[in-house]
C-alpha cells in the first residue's frame, strides 16, 4: 500500500486499506454460490470476536477465556432491540441500524464493567473470572426466559434484501455484504489502535507492567480500554451472526465455543489482524472438509455418530500442536521474513558504553595489513631521544 500510495501514512493509510479490502470481499460473493455466501457471512461475523481477542491478548496479555459470551451478550442485545423496532413499526434499514446500536452499546457497558474488574486481575485469576461468564450463559438464560426465551433463544423479523437490490443479489448474498460492511468498520477501528500510541501503551504494559507505570503508562486504564474494545468487536460479530442466521440461543455460544476462539487466536496468529482472518476461516471450513471427507468413506452408524462434531475438534487440536511446534508465532507468520537485510557483525563492547562503540572508528584496509599470522597488530613505539628529552 506504500508504495502505490506512499503519501498516505498512520490512520489515513489503515483506513483506505480496510476499505479497499471490504469492496473486494463485497466483490468477491459475486463468484460464490448461496451456501459459500452464508459460510463467508459466518466466518466474518467470528473474525470481528477473534479480532477483539487476538488484541485483547496479543497486545495486553490478558487471557479472556469467556469470548463467546461476550458474542451472546451483542446477539442478544440486538435480538432485543431489533424485536423492539418492530413493535414500533420499523423495518430494513432503520431497524437493523438500531439494533447495532443495541448491540453495540450493551456491549460497551459489559466490556467495561469486566475490564474495570479484570485491571485489578492477572494470569489465571482473570481467566476464570471470563470463564464463568462463559458457564453461566445458559442459567442466565434460563432465569430470565421471559425475556431472552430460555433454551429457545430469541427470533427476529426476516431482513431481506432491499427492494433497490433485489433483482442484483439473493438474500444470502446480501447478508453477507451486511457482515462484511461491519466487519470492515469494526476491524480497521482495530487495526488504527493496533498502530496507534495506544497500541504501544498496550504493548508496554503487556511486556512489563511495573516499568511501564514507570514510565508514566496508565497501566489500568489501558486495559480497561483494551477489554472494552475487545468487547465491542465481540458483540459486533454476536450481532452480525443473529443478523445473519436471524435467531439466537445459548446452545450457539458454549464453552466449547468460547475455547475454539482462543485456539483460532493462537493459531492465526496472537496480534495479527491477518491472522485472526485465518483462524476465523478455520472455525467454520474445517468442520466442513472434515465432514466432506468423512462422507466420502463408508461407515458404522454408531461409528458416525461418534465422529460427528468431535472430529473436527480433535483436527483442530492436532492442527494447535502442529502450528505451535512448527510456528509459534501462528499462521501469520509463515509469511513473515525473517530479516530484510544482512546487518553488520556485532562489535565488541566498549568499557566507555555503547556511545563510545558506536563512535568508534572500524579498522582500515592498512591497520589489516599490519596484523601479523597471529591476529595481533603491530604497534609502533616511539623512543624519545637524548635531545627531545
Amino acid at each position: 500500500m506504500n508504495r502505490i500510495a506512499p503519501a498516505l501514512t498512520g490512520t489515513r493509510r489503515t483506513i483506505v486499506f480496510g476499505a479497499v479490502l471490504t469492496v473486494l470481499a463485497i466483490a468477491g460473493t459475486f463468484g460464490l454460490d448461496p451456501y459459500r455466501n452464508f459460510q463467508l457471512a459466518t466466518i466474518v461475523a467470528y473474525f470481528c470476536a477473534v479480532a477483539g481477542l487476538t488484541l485483547l491478548v496479543g497486545l495486553t496479555g490478558q487471557l479472556s477465556l469467556g469470548h463467546a459470551a461476550l458474542m451472546a451478550v451483542g446477539g442478544y442485545a440486538y435480538a432485543l432491540t431489533a424485536n423492539l423496532a418492530t413493535d414500533w413499526g420499523l423495518d430494513g434499514v432503520p431497524r437493523f441500524l438500531l439494533g447495532m446500536l443495541g448491540a453495540l452499546v450493551v456491549s460497551t457497558v459489559h466490556g467495561l464493567l469486566l475490564g474495570l474488574a479484570g485491571a485489578r486481575l492477572q494470569g489465571p485469576y482473570l481467566a476464570g473470572v471470563t470463564l464463568a461468564i462463559a458457564i453461566a450463559l445458559p442459567a442466565v438464560t434460563a432465569q430470565f426466559s421471559g425475556v431472552l426465551g430460555g433454551d429457545q433463544g430469541l427470533q427476529i423479523a426476516y431482513e431481506g434484501v432491499p427492494e433497490i437490490f433485489s433483482r442484483l443479489i439473493v438474500v444470502e448474498q446480501w447478508h453477507a455484504w451486511v457482515s462484511i460492511l461491519i466487519a470492515g468498520v469494526v476491524v480497521t477501528a482495530l487495526a488504527a489502535v493496533r498502530r496507534s500510541a495506544l497500541g504501544l501503551k498496550m504493548r508496554a504494559v503487556r511486556d512489563d507492567e511495573t516499568a511501564a507505570r514507570l514510565s508514566g503508562v496508565p497501566a489500568a486504564r489501558v486495559k480497561v480500554i483494551a477489554f472494552t474494545l475487545s468487547s465491542v468487536a465481540a458483540g459486533a460479530g454476536g450481532a452480525a451472526l443473529c443478523f445473519v442466521t436471524q435467531s439466537i440461543s445459548p446452545g450457539a455460544y458454549t464453552l466449547a465455543f468460547s475455547l475454539l476462539l482462543v485456539v483460532a487466536a493462537v493459531v492465526g496468529g496472537l496480534g495479527s489482524i491477518g491472522g485472526a482472518a485465518l483462524g476465523a476461516a478455520l472455525i467454520v471450513l474445517l468442520p466442513w472438509l472434515v465432514g466432506t471427507v468423512t462422507d466420502a468413506f463408508e461407515m458404522s452408524a454408531d461409528l458416525e455418530q461418534r465422529l460427528s462434531g468431535n472430529l473436527g475438534l480433535l483436527v483442530f487440536g492436532g492442527l494447535l500442536i502442529v502450528v505451535m511446534l512448527a510456528r509459534p508465532g501462528g499462521l501469520a507468520s509463515i509469511g513473515l521474513r525473517r530479516g530484510r537485510g544482512r546487518t553488520a557483525p556485532p562489535r565488541s563492547p566498549s568499557p566507555f558504553g555503547p556511545a563510545a562503540s558506536a563512535a568508534a572508528p572500524t579498522d582500515s584496509p592498512a591497520d589489516e595489513a599490519d596484523t601479523d599470522r597471529t591476529g595481533v597488530k603491530e604497534v609502533a613505539v616511539h623512543v624519545p631521544t637524548e635531545r627531545e628529552r
